[in-house]
């Protein structure tokens, strides 16, 4: 039985509970615009009819996150091309299409027809190894975990300045564990001065924390500087308190999760490579290989340097040329990685340090030089990978022909 078309391109404008398909041939016409839910049955479905009508079939979808995962399973393994179109050229051209209003329908009529005109500028996707996808969860998982510790620790102190504002000043609650501690227990002035800085750093001492004494004194000459209960101060200690616990178990959390990162990342080939080098400990290493995969999507370093946004763009027009700009469609991500982890080599003695000195006496400002360096480094990563070597100080040696 022989097919209507010779080849059709479905466009997919994937969601978390359904997605919505819509299938157009080479003239850009409409075959079908059918909702999907998000379902094995339901998508086996849809690509069945999509194979029905055509010889070949070519897949675009506007996400490749979790949302996606199923459909693109499936899509692989049964064998068909999936290209990726940025959900940011689907809503600009969005705007060349007829009628103002904004639909699942129409952004998947927008996606396949990208893909139908633009065959060459969008990255097929594949299913990434389980380590990879693995990694992926675990960083995601953490970015969270974080994100909500930044949380607590902002209530956190806003409530303390409505007890004692100069207690909320006295320590840094984000980088010690032992306030945080302190404050599971004793979270006012007149509670503080009652124990007093001998009883405290006992106190303190028995739950093993570091610099009991340091933290009791400064604690107790905070109580001292203010002699007025504050309004509601009986029930924001309460919810400090309760903070303060969850802010612990959290921490704790955290931990359990970058152990977890670092043996996971350690199974891979690559580790070792990628954690010589200078700044890049295992949990940016673990964070760099759940964004790029095998670094098969990338030609070559500068492809690299690109997504991570370390790549100028040329901005030129009429006479004005050789006009250089930051890039606007990057990894926000790959790009703090890098950053990151010049920043920490930069800080000790070695070929990055001099490179940013360099830099800076140049004229450049710290983040200029810092993106420069984090720029020579991906470079530098992307050889050690290529040739599977260990960093090392010097240069290596390029055998003559």
């Amino acid at each position: 039985m022989s097919t209507a078309h010779a080849r059709i391109w479905v466009g997919i404008d994937a969601g978390k509970g359904h997605h919505w398909a819509v299938a157009v041939d080479a003239d850009g016409e409409t075959l079908f615009s059918t909702k999907v839910i998000n379902d094995e049955a339901q998508i086996l479905t849809l690509i069945e009819t999509a194979r029905e009508r055509a010889d070949e079939v070519r897949w675009a979808v506007d996400i490749s996150g979790r949302a996606a995962t199923l459909l693109l399973a499936l899509l692989i393994a049964n064998g068909q091309q999936v290209v990726y179109v940025p959900g940011r050229t689907v809503n600009r051209m969005s705007g060349a299409y007829k009628g103002e209003g904004k639909t699942d329908a129409k952004d998947a009529r927008v996606i396949a027809d990208q893909a139908r005109m633009r065959p060459k500028d969008f990255t097929p996707l594949s299913t990434p190894a389980e380590l990879v996808t693995t990694l992926q969860v675990l960083t995601n998982y953490r970015a969270d975990l974080i994100a909500d510790r930044v949380r607590l620790i902002n209530r956190l102190r806003d409530l303390l300045v409505g007890i004692c504002p100069a207690l909320e000043r006295a320590f840094d609650y984000s980088a010690a564990k032992g306030p945080v501690v302190m404050l599971t227990e004793y979270q006012t002035p007149a509670a503080l001065r009652r124990i007093g800085v001998k009883r405290l750093t006992t106190w303190l001492e028995r739950r093993k924390v570091r610099g009991a004494d340091t933290v009791a004194a400064k604690a107790v000459e905070a109580a001292q500087s203010q002699m007025t209960a504050l309004p509601g101060e009986k029930r924001a200690a309460k919810l400090v308190c309760d903070l303060a616990h969850q802010l612990l178990a959290l921490d704790e959390r955290i931990k359990d999760n970058d152990r977890e990162i670092r043996e996971t990342f350690r199974t891979d080939d690559r580790a070792e490579i990628i954690e010589s080098m200078p700044g890049m400990g295992p949990i940016l290493g673990a964070e760099f290989v759940a964004i790029v995969g095998d670094l098969s999507g990338y030609r070559d370093a500068g492809r690299l340097a690109s997504h991570a946004g370390l790549a100028p763009v040329a901005r030129d027009s009429g006479r004005r040329t050789g006009n250089y700009h930051r890039p606007k469609r990057y990894n926000r991500r790959l790009r703090h990685i890098f950053y990151l982890a010049a920043q920490t080599a930069m800080m000790r003695p070695g070929p990055s340090r001099d490179y940013y000195l360099r830099k800076r006496a140049e004229g450049l400002l710290h983040t200029q030089a810092l993106l420069a360096l984090a720029r020579r480094r991906v470079d530098v990563l992307w050889a050690m990978l290529r040739d599977k070597r260990l960093f090392t100080s010097a240069p290596p040696v390029t055998q003559a022909a």
